[in-house]
């Protein structure tokens, strides 16, 4: 008698035998027994699904002598020529083979003769994803109305590439990937019934490399055992196809997450000299790291996960060395290697290089992480003076006015002129009037303009809030509290502490605030510059601000344009480019 293999010997005959499919077998069950029965059917899922296999089941069922039913007697004749595949009414077509639109014109003048002797002519189209657009328009018009004695089933594992205009006309079932307990159960099975011995560790070995098919699984059940015979141990499958030996990967899982290189490397190193499939375990350990992570998420629930008792027990014991964040910042770089894994030629050296990463990405902080670290420390602590500035010295009991400070050394031209009287717009170190705080303001917010528009565009929306022990101290109001983080640098601070030296108030520090309530300040139209060597006590007039009406809020002031060179210059976008390795690009 002629061998059959495994696949073919223990292919499933009726609904109940399909194992993962209960979604549509019960459907189709349901549909025969109402008398619901549609035209056509597109059966999709991955390889070794049993999408196929359902199409002849569903023709047997449409065609059985006492038919259309579910219960055919196993002798039917009808439903014995359609599993042989002899049945002149069920005809299998391979649309990678018969794609074209000759081929599609015969079937369709091929539809109108009879059926031989069932009750319908089945038309099942395997991969039919492959045939071309214009045999695809072919058959559209026979496909939404075909002759009663007529029904097509499709069969694909692309889906996507089946024209919508004939999804529209199917029904449609997709088949799922057969989960791994069941897989082992089917193995188990077979292998009694063919009297060879499986260790469980095999078993779970084969089902793993199955990938949700179980036409695979029957496979590889065959061909180890034509390569070991009545006994087929862990070792026997990871050798022939090149897997991971669960522990292996349990293992090297432990040298990352611990952050042992020697180890990860030795680790791998080994598996590559057994002739390990890279592939194969870049993706198993991406697979394991996604199920540490849904194990931490679901606090613990092992019903979300396919997995075996021992890596279960190693899942609670490495859940702990590691956060979700640390776990996800892995996969990261899992993912990023499994990608450029197939156009490398050096593949041991790219995971070592992706062990290594994962290594340093566990104990990685994000960046949202840092920017948050910084900001605390800013609102703890005023901003150190820049390297190189003199400290700043607290100042006298009775400090003299500005102008008693600066150096003594009069020009000719106003050595004989009259003392000039002290500025109304003078800040000293107590609470003055407000027009001279805005006045001042306004002026050092046009010194600042002339340095760097791009600082002044933040700064134009703070106020000064105070003056004392040479400290002046800057307000944003709460809807503007962002911009301290973007103008609390060293930079920011050595413009305004230029610009203040220039007017009159050297050796001042800065410090920025939040404040709790608005200070309204409009900037004069106009402001003249002030010469550095002109006295700082003797500002340009400014005009008051105008009078508002009760119950207005101020006007908001817009920021001036932003020069490509000042944002080029930048301290934050320097810094932001150098951390995220960028350029500057004009964009629309």
């Amino acid at each position: 008698m002629t061998y059959q293999v495994i696949a073919r010997k223990y292919r499933p005959q009726r609904f109940t035998d399909v194992v993962g499919q209960e979604h549509v077998t019960q459907t189709l069950a349901n549909a025969i027994a109402q008398q619901r029965i549609g035209h056509a059917y597109l059966f999709c899922g991955p390889r070794g699904t049993g999408k196929t296999t359902i199409a002849r089941i569903f023709a047997k069922c449409l065609n059985a002598t006492n038919g259309p039913t579910v219960d055919f007697a196993d002798d039917d004749p009808l439903c014995m020529e359609i599993t042989e595949g002899r049945s002149l009414d069920v005809l299998e077509i391979d649309a990678a083979s018969n794609r074209g639109i000759d081929e599609i014109r015969g079937l369709r003048e091929a539809v109108n003769y009879m059926p031989a002797k069932g009750r319908f002519k089945i038309y099942i189209i395997d991969e039919v994803h492959m045939l071309t657009k214009e045999a695809f328009n072919a058959l559209l018009k026979t496909l939404e109305e075909p002759p009663a004695h007529v029904k097509f089933m499709f069969a694909t594992t692309e889906p996507e590439k089946v024209l919508a205009t004939i999804l529209s006309r199917c029904q449609r079932f997709d088949l799922r990937r057969i989960p791994i307990a069941q897989i082992v159960k089917y193995i188990t099975e077979i292998a009694t019934r063919e009297q060879v011995s499986l260790d469980p560790a095999a078993v779970y070995a084969i089902a793993r490399s199955a990938d949700g098919g179980l036409r695979d699984a029957a496979s590889t059940l065959d061909q180890l055992i034509s390569f070991c015979g009545e006994r087929i141990e862990e070792n026997d499958v990871l050798s022939m196809f090149g897997l991971t030996a669960q522990k292996q990967l349990l293992d090297l899982t432990q040298a990352v997450l611990t952050g042992d290189v020697p180890a990860a490397l030795a680790q791998l190193d080994q598996l590559t000299h057994r002739g390990t499939d890279l592939s194969r375990l870049l993706s198993d350990l991406l697979n394991h790291f996604r199920n540490l992570l849904l194990f931490q998420v679901s606090g613990g629930d092992l019903n979300l996960l396919e997995i075996s008792e021992v890596e279960a027990s190693a899942l609670k014991d490495q859940a702990a060395l590691l956060t979700p964040d640390a776990a996800t910042r892995i996969m990261e770089v899992l993912v990023d290697a499994e990608f450029r894994l197939r156009n490398t030629a050096s593949k041991q050296i790219l995971l070592e290089i992706t062990l290594l990463k994962a290594i340093e990405a566990r104990q990685a902080v994000s960046l949202d992480s840092v920017l948050k670290i910084l900001k605390q420390l800013r609102s703890e602590a005023p901003p150190a003076p820049e390297t190189g500035a003199p400290p700043a010295q607290p100042a006298p009991e009775n400090p003299a006015p500005a102008a008693a400070r600066r150096p003594s050394t009069p020009s000719p031209a106003r050595e004989h002129s009259s003392p000039q009287p002290a500025p109304a717009m003078a800040l000293s170190e107590t609470a003055g009037d407000p027009g001279d705080w805005e006045g001042l303001w306004a002026r050092v917010l046009e010194a600042v303009g002339r340095v760097s528009q791009f600082t002044k565009g933040y700064l134009i929306h703070a106020h000064p809030v105070s003056f004392a022990q040479k400290v002046l101290t800057i307000g944003f109001e709460p809807e503007h509290a962002a911009y301290i983080d973007l103008v609390n640098h060293s930079r920011t601070h050595e413009i305004l502490q230029t610009k203040l030296s220039e007017l009159g108030y050297p050796g001042t520090q800065i410090k920025f605030v939040k404040t709790g309530a608005a200070k309204a300040f409009v900037p004069p139209p106009t402001e003249t510059p002030v010469p550095a060597d002109s006295p700082a006590t003797a500002p340009a007039p400014t005009s008051p601000p105008p009078p508002r009406s009760a119950g207005k809020a101020p006007a908001k002031s817009v920021p001036p344009p932003v020069s490509q060179e000042d944002f080029k210059n930048d301290p934050l976008i320097q810094k932001a480019l150098e951390l995220f390795k960028g350029q500057l690009a004009n964009v629309g």
